[in-house]
């Protein structure tokens, strides 16, 4: 096993890779911006490194700087957590080249499947199933629209490189694709340095499901069961659950088969997700490939009671997978919510500022992944996500009411917070119900009912509440006496 990690990221993954660490005596290496000098991961790490500079092409972008930290610290191995430089091929290769262990999939594999085009045609070699699509010519005006009439509409053109909605876009009738397959391709140049395009059938409503897998270096692959991520604003995922709601015993077996035929395909290492698109009749079909552990990789960790970076560390190292298929089941149902420093009364516009007040919830089943702490300073120059609450219990019902109950306890004050807009999808009765799709939040628009006070009276209030609430006589704490608690209309920011 390597004797020192260097944690290539920030925030609460970094936070969440150096606890594993901890467990197994692994020391590990830290790195930070100007902003992050004094942040939680680096106060946890054995050693930490300056990356000069506050934005992130500065500093956790910059290969050439982690790679001489790695050479200065004496570290065996790197792990890029997510985003960032997790799904770099030239990154991890250059890990590689310099004698170290990338905590990752081979550079191989990920060129394989950062090419969407490459992946699909791969995917299709294998037997998992794929969307109607083109990915040829889209040269001149007449080739896009034969190939739009031979894919048939609604579609999207989407681009071949990236994610995350960038170069895509839906077009449902004819009079709209030249200007659509134009700004997909500028968008996907300018976002990615690569202005490929492609045409796939859209599906309505659909869920998006997806499967976790692990491979190791001996050739083993296994499934470790689906999440449901169908809740999204902007084709970023808000709620992640397991088991999805939409998936029974027989198609569950089904989409675990496909994932790991897709894993084997590209001789996949380490751990991955397979993305699928499922839709009203219960057929799915594959869309892509992350290769790396996911933001949401903590809802899997809690219905299979296993860790997921120690798994991949033990692979990085050389060693086969930790279980065999045969070893693996679901138990009960949890829940993700990431809770971000951002505005849902203004277009979910980030929001800045200090954390006056940090209370994070506790209690059975509730498991907070964060990267922040009280008196920390929330910036411009890296992505809003401050936590995650992740719930288990025995069944979905009661995970919901979990979940309601620890954001209700998630005490947030000097920033807002889209905790509002969570609670409120939480209890929405279409969500309770499982009627879930990727256009949600489109057809159910979540919007919180007007406050008679002004924002800074009710958070004095709150605050000063909170302030005098040890002082209180014998008895005098009682459920409705918190704002906190009491669940009679206040709403936390």
């Amino acid at each position: 096993m390597f004797r020192k990690v260097l944690v290539a990221n920030r925030g609460e993954i970094a936070v969440r890779i150096i606890r594993t660490l901890r467990e197994m005596g692994i020391p590990s290496v830290a790195v930070y911006s100007d902003p992050d000098r004094d942040a939680l991961h680096v106060r946890l790490a054995e050693e930490a490194y300056p990356l000069v500079g506050s934005t992130s092409g500065e500093t956790y972008l910059g290969s050439s700087k982690l790679l001489e930290i790695a050479r200065q610290s004496g570290t065996e191995a790197v792990h890029p957590g997510y985003g960032f430089l997790s799904e770099n091929a030239d990154f991890a290769a250059a890990v590689e080249a310099a004698g170290l262990a990338f905590v990752g999939p081979s550079p191989d594999a990920m060129r394989a499947l950062g090419d969407k085009i490459e992946a699909k045609h791969r995917m299709e070699a294998a037997g998992v199933p794929v969307l109607p699509g083109w990915s040829g010519s889209l040269d001149s005006a007449n080739e896009a629209r034969a190939a739009a009439e031979a894919v048939g509409y609604p579609l999207l053109v989407k681009a071949a490189a990236g994610g995350g909605g960038k170069g895509m876009r839906l077009v449902e009738a004819p009079e709209e694709l030249e200007a659509a397959v134009e700004s997909a391709g500028r968008e996907a140049e300018k976002a990615f340095g690569d202005g490929r395009i492609f045409l796939e059938r859209y599906l309505r409503r659909p869920r998006h499901v997806e499967v976790q897998v692990f491979g190791d270096a001996q050739g083993g692959a296994v499934h470790l069961f689906e999440r449901e991520c169908s809740i999204q604003r902007r084709h970023q995922k808000i709620v992640e659950e397991s088991p999805s709601p939409g998936v029974d015993a027989e198609l569950r077996a089904r989409i675990g088969e496909a994932a790991v035929r897709a894993a084997r395909a590209v001789g996949y290492r380490n751990a991955g997700t397979v993305e699928f698109l499922l839709d009203e009749d219960g057929n799915f079909y594959f869309m892509e490939v992350n290769a790396r552990l996911q933001v949401e990789h903590p809802v899997t960790e809690l219905v299979t009671g296993r860790d997921l970076v120690r798994a991949q560390l033990l692979v990085a190292a050389g060693e086969p997978l930790p279980y065999a298929q045969d070893e693996l089941e679901q138990r009960g149902h949890a829940l993700e919510c990431r809770v971000y420093a951002e505005d849902p009364d203004n277009h979910f516009l980030p929001s800045t500022g200090r954390l006056h007040v940090y209370r994070e919830p506790t209690g059975p089943g509730i498991r907070v992944d964060s990267g922040v702490r009280e008196g920390d300073q929330v910036t411009i120059h890296y992505d809003p996500l401050l936590a995650k609450v992740i719930v288990h219990a025995e069944t979905r019902q009661l995970a919901l009411d979990r979940m309601d109950r620890a954001l209700a306890d998630f005490v947030l004050l000097g920033v807002r917070t889209n905790i509002p807009f969570l609670r409120l999808l939480v209890g929405h009765p279409a969500f309770r119900a499982g009627d879930l799709h990727t256009g949600f939040l489109e057809e159910h628009p979540l919007k919180r009912p007007a406050s008679a006070l002004p924002d800074a009276a009710l958070a004095a209030a709150a605050l000063a509440l909170l302030c005098q609430g040890p002082q209180l006589p014998e008895g005098r704490r009682a459920r409705a006496a918190s704002p906190w608690l009491d669940g009679g209309g206040w709403r936390l920011r």
